[in-house]
């Protein structure tokens, strides 16, 4: 059964499903070269074929171009610590 707890501030668990284990692959792939990723985890998507696959990324250890977009999609208010 799957968790339905929420990630730690500054991750995101994304699942991708897709109609063959090669391109959810590829998806995840590109996503591992922007964030600092968790190994993949891959099940069947449901009757109708097809594949789901799983990761978590951490949006604060980030490379081009994936920091460039987070530092100016996020509001005036996400930059500011609270102490």
């Amino acid at each position: 059964m799957r968790s339905m707890e929420t990630p730690s501030d500054g991750y995101a668990e994304v699942r991708v499903v897709a109609a063959s284990p090669d391109v959810a692959r590829r998806v995840a792939e590109v996503l591992r070269r922007c964030f600092d990723a968790t190994e993949q985890r891959s099940y069947p998507a449901g009757d109708g074929g097809g594949t789901r696959l799983e990761l978590v990324v951490d949006t604060t250890r980030t490379a081009e171009p994936a920091r460039s977009w987070l530092e100016t999609s996020r509001s005036p208010d996400e930059g500011r610590r609270h102490e």
